[in-house]
C-alpha cells in the first residue's frame, strides 16, 4: 500500500520540518540567498552611502528569512517584496514565490501578495531600464518601449515560480487525496476481512452444530435399537432361541448400518485434511455435513434424494414395532406433497421422539398423531408412562440433546415445538411446521 500521511509524520524532523532533508534544503536555500543578499548589498550600501558592513548585515538578515518558508510563506514573499527597491533577493523572492503558491494558503492571499511583487519588480525594472537607457534612446522609443520591456522583464521574474508553485501544490494535495482514500480503503478492506471472518466463524459453528445434529439423528436412532434389540436377545435367549436369533441378527444389521455410515463421514474428514485447504476446516465441514445428510437420508431403507420424507413414517414404525415397542399411527386429512426439508423434519421429529421412548421409557407404548392441515402439517409424539421395573432396562445413555435437537430444527423452518409430560405420566412432543419453509404456522400448538 502507499506510505500513509502518518508515516511521513513518523520519520520526524526537527521543529516544523516533517523530514530531515527538508530541513538541510531549506537551510542551504537560505544559506545560498544570505550570500546573494550579501553581495547585493555592497553595491546598495554604496548607492545609498552607507556603510558597506550595514548593507552587507541587511542582506545576511534579508536572505536567512528564507529558511522559514514553509512555516511563514507570506512573511518571506513580504521580506522579498521589501527589499525589491535595493535589488537584492532574486532568489528569496523567487523560491518564496513558489512556496507561497504551493501551500494551503487561501488563493486570495496568494493573488494579492503575487501582484504586490509583480508591482515591485515592475516599478524597480521601469526605474532601473529608464535610467539605463535614458541617454541612448529616443523620444520615439521612450513611449512604449520601456513600459513593455518592463512589463515582460517583472512578469517573467514573477509568473513562472508561482505557476509551477500552484502545478506542485495541486499535484501535492491531489497525492495526499489519493493516500487518504488509500488509507480508508486499506481500514475498509480490514474491516470487510474481519467481518467476513466472523461471518465464517459463525457459518462453521453453524455447520457444526448442523453435523452434529444429523450425525445425532443417524447414528442415536439406529444404536438405541440395537441396545433395545441387545437387551431383547438377552432376556429371551433362553425361553426362545429362534426369536433372540432374529433379534441378534437385527443387531448386526443395524451395527454394520451404523459403522458404514460413521466411517462415511470420518473419509471424508480425512479426505479434507488430505486436500490442504486454505481455509482450514470449512470444506471438511461442508464435507461432511453433506455425508452426514446422505448418511441419515439412507436411515430408511428406501430414502428419496432429498431426505426421509412422511412416506417412510410406517417403515421407521415398524423398526420400532421390531424392537418391541407398541406403537399406533393416527393420521388426519389428505397427504400431500411438501417441501423436502419440511417432509425430513417432521420425519426427524417422528423418530427422535421414538428413540426418547427407548431410552428413557422402555416398554411403554406410543402413539403417534399426524395431522395435515390448511398450508401446515402437525405432528404429535406421545407415549405412557413406562411399567414398573422396565423403564431402564434397556441401559440407554442420553446426551441430553435430542430434544434441542429437534427445536432448532423445527423453529428454524418458522415452526412451533412444544414438550413435556403428561398428567399420566408419560411424555409428549408436538410440532407444527409450515408447507413453506420460513413461514410462521399459525397454530400455537399441535
Amino acid at each position: 500500500m502507499t506510505t500513509t500521511g502518518e508515516e511521513h509524520r513518523a520519520a520526524g524532523g526537527p521543529w516544523w520540518w516533517e523530514r530531515r532533508r527538508s530541513a538541510v534544503l531549506d537551510g542551504g536555500l537560505a544559506l545560498g540567498s544570505a550570500l546573494e543578499c550579501a553581495v547585493e548589498g555592497v553595491g546598495f550600501a554604496e548607492g545609498a552611502g552607507l556603510p558597506v558592513g550595514i548593507g552587507v548585515l541587511l542582506g545576511v538578515v534579508a536572505g536567512s528569512v528564507l529558511v522559514v518558508r514553509r512555516r511563514w510563506p507570506v512573511a518571506v514573499v513580504l521580506v522579498a517584496i521589501a527589499i525589491t527597491p535595493a535589488e537584492m533577493g532574486f532568489l528569496l523572492a523567487t523560491v518564496g514565490l513558489y512556496t507561497l503558491a504551493a501551500s494551503q494558503v487561501p488563493r486570495r492571499i496568494i493573488g494579492v501578495t503575487t501582484g504586490m511583487s509583480l508591482a515591485a519588480t515592475l516599478i524597480v525594472t521601469l526605474m532601473r531600464t529608464h535610467q539605463g537607457v535614458g541617454d541612448i534612446a529616443g523620444s520615439r522609443i521612450d513611449v512604449w518601449f520601456l513600459p513593455l520591456m518592463s512589463v515582460l522583464a517583472s512578469v517573467a521574474m514573477t509568473a513562472p515560480p508561482v505557476l509551477l508553485g500552484l502545478y506542485v501544490g495541486a499535484r501535492r494535495r491531489l497525492m495526499e487525496s489519493l493516500r487518504d482514500r488509500a488509507d480508508s480503503l486499506e481500514t475498509e478492506l480490514q474491516l470487510l476481512a474481519e467481518r467476513a471472518e466472523e461471518r465464517a466463524d459463525w457459518a462453521r459453528g453453524e455447520e457444526r452444530t448442523r453435523i452434529a445434529r444429523e450425525m445425532h439423528d443417524v447414528v442415536a436412532h439406529r444404536v438405541s435399537l440395537m441396545v433395545v434389540h441387545a437387551a431383547a436377545v438377552q432376556a429371551v435367549a433362553l425361553k426362545d432361541p429362534q426369536k433372540a436369533v432374529k433379534n441378534a441378527a437385527l443387531v448386526g444389521d443395524m451395527g454394520r448400518q451404523a459403522l458404514t455410515e460413521l466411517r462415511e463421514m470420518l473419509g471424508v474428514l480425512r479426505a479434507g485434511e488430505a486436500l490442504g485447504t486454505s481455509v482450514r476446516g470449512a470444506v471438511p465441514l461442508a464435507a461432511v455435513g453433506v455425508a452426514a445428510a446422505a448418511a441419515a437420508t439412507r436411515a430408511g431403507a428406501g430414502a428419496a434424494e432429498d431426505g426421509p420424507s412422511l412416506a417412510e413414517l410406517e417403515e421407521l414404525l415398524g423398526q420400532s414395532r421390531a424392537a418391541g415397542m407398541k406403537v399406533e399411527l393416527s393420521v388426519q386429512g389428505e397427504a400431500r406433497d411438501y417441501a423436502p426439508e419440511v417432509e425430513q423434519t417432521a420425519y426427524r421429529v417422528v423418530q427422535e421422539a421414538l428413540t426418547n421412548v427407548h431410552k428413557h421409557a422402555a416398554g411403554a407404548g406410543a402413539t403417534v398423531r399426524l395431522a395435515h392441515r390448511e398450508g401446515e402439517v402437525a405432528m404429535q409424539v406421545e407415549n405412557g408412562a413406562p411399567p414398573a421395573g422396565g423403564g431402564g432396562a434397556a441401559m440407554l445413555p442420553s446426551g441430553g440433546n435430542g430434544l434441542v435437537g429437534m427445536r432448532e430444527r423445527v423453529l428454524a423452518l418458522g415452526g412451533v415445538f412444544v414438550s413435556g409430560e403428561t398428567e399420566a405420566g408419560g411424555f409428549r412432543v408436538s410440532a407444527v411446521l409450515p408447507a413453506q419453509p420460513g413461514v410462521p404456522s399459525n397454530a400455537g400448538q399441535a
